[in-house]
């Protein structure tokens, strides 16, 4: 806990509780600390590993070549445009995304750009709830949230506990029981597809079944599709939007070009939404947080060049597969549990039987063993709010190849050494 700020610096309250309880979680903190050492081949072969942030570096390769080459910026983009991106670029990812993405189209005017999935869900969240009011979020779940939704929008996020006998899947009767349970209204359903941390693709039916439910209590239901072209198992993405023919005002879908084109540092993200009411509240705060004219004009290029999106489209889950099957086969030959993964970056990994006792505490000492003796660093499971101490959730594609395959070997070592006391 940091120290109190002291009284002379007059700061607000609501400052002073960002100073005294940070938002990042503690994992997200270290990771900054470390960066300065981290892991390199020649200079640094012992130095940190960031296994804890769902980034997909695979393939800057092409894509900082082909973004680079974008230099001819015109003068247009550099003046004040719609707040919520403009109409250009809106129109062209209205054709990727219904291409590529929804699975059918949808017209320029349904979408806004601000910077990044994070504003867009603290923004629409705004319009959705007022302060103090509930929106449920299945668990294990993006860490995030969290401070998405109750740092400034001050509601308060429902967990709906999966367990993991039962394979953290979560059932309309999961909702229900949670619904009934909350101490405050709850106003909407936050539902990630794919899955983050368990990479899971859910089926139509599996969807058609959160869909009904929402539509059944006649809430907001929001589906976050940012992982929708990170897919590379069998199973295909089945976007919400395909469920529908209209999503009505009570359906709205996030996306950005953080995960799927590994551009998170460009701060672009979608919201869906065919609700104008709630498209005019996210429009009267999206100047607080615009995209660039400058990103908005590149990305345009980029997805509006067929023959490059084609290849990337192809190229980038080949790659994410072979390193899901890196790091599977050094978790099958150390015999490390895990749930088995078919999109995203990363992987829930069951370290139970390492832990000193089932508490939180016994898995916060072995995430800080893993980080100073193995020099790695995964996400616990206490930031993804799972129910039950002992699973990590673990990213691969955020460092080199030769970088993951030494913290795996890292990990097995110290684990070795940590011994399993059940």
């Amino acid at each position: 806990m940091p120290d109190p700020v002291p009284t002379e610096h007059q700061l607000s309250d609501r400052a002073r509780r960002l100073v005294e309880a940070p938002v990042l979680a503690e994992y997200i903190l270290a990771h900054f600390a470390h960066t300065e050492d981290a892991w390199d081949a020649e200079q640094n072969p012992d130095g940190y590993v960031a296994l804890c942030i769902a980034e997909n570096r695979m393939m800057w390769d092409e894509l900082g070549p082909k973004l680079a080459s974008y230099d001819e910026v015109p003068a247009r983009v550099l003046g004040y445009d719609a707040m919520i991106g403009a109409l250009e670029f809106r129109t062209a990812l209205a054709t990727f995304m219904g291409t590529h993405i929804l699975g059918r189209a949808v017209d320029a005017e349904q979408l806004a750009v601000v910077a990044g999935a994070g504003a867009v869900l603290e923004l629409l969240f705004h319009a959705l709830a007022d302060a103090g009011e509930g929106v449920l979020v299945p668990t294990p779940s993006y860490a995030g949230f969290w401070s998405d939704l109750e740092t400034r929008d001050a509601l308060k996020i429902i967990p709906v506990h999966g367990a993991s006998a039962e394979g953290f899947r979560i059932t309309p009767a999961d909702l229900d029981r949670a619904m009934a349970e909350a101490e405050v209204p709850v106003r909407a359903l936050l539902f990630t597809t794919p899955n983050n941390p368990m990479g899971w693709v859910y089926g139509r039916d599996e969807l058609e079944a959160i869909l009904a439910w929402a539509e059944r209590r006649s809430i907001h239901v929001v589906f976050d599709e940012i992982y929708a072209l990170s897919v590379f198992g069998e199973r295909a993405f089945v976007s919400a939007a395909s469920l529908r023919e209209r999503l009505g005002p009570l359906v709205h879908i996030v996306w950005a070009f953080s995960k799927d084109f590994g551009a998170s540092g460009l701060r672009c993200g979608v919201l869906v939404s065919e609700n104008p009411s709630v498209r005019a509240a996210v429009d009267a705060l999206a100047y607080w947080c615009a995209c660039s004219g400058d990103t908005q004009y590149r990305l345009g290029r980029l997805i509006g060049d067929e023959e490059f999106m084609s290849w990337y489209l192809s190229e980038m889950p080949k790659r994410l597969g072979a390193g899901y099957a890196a790091v599977t086969r050094a978790l099958d030959a150390a015999a490390i549990p895990y749930f088995a993964a078919e999109a995203g970056f990363f992987l829930l990994v069951d370290l139970r039987a390492h832990l000193r006792e089932p508490s939180w505490a016994a898995e916060a000492e072995l995430w800080r063993t893993l980080l100073s003796e193995a020099r790695v660093n995964l996400t616990p499971g206490s930031a993804c709010r799972i129910a039950e101490p002992g699973f990590f959730r673990l990213c691969y594609a955020s460092e080199a190849p030769a970088a993951v395959d030494a913290a795996m070997d890292r990990i097995v070592r110290c684990l070795g050494a940590q011994g399993a006391i059940r």
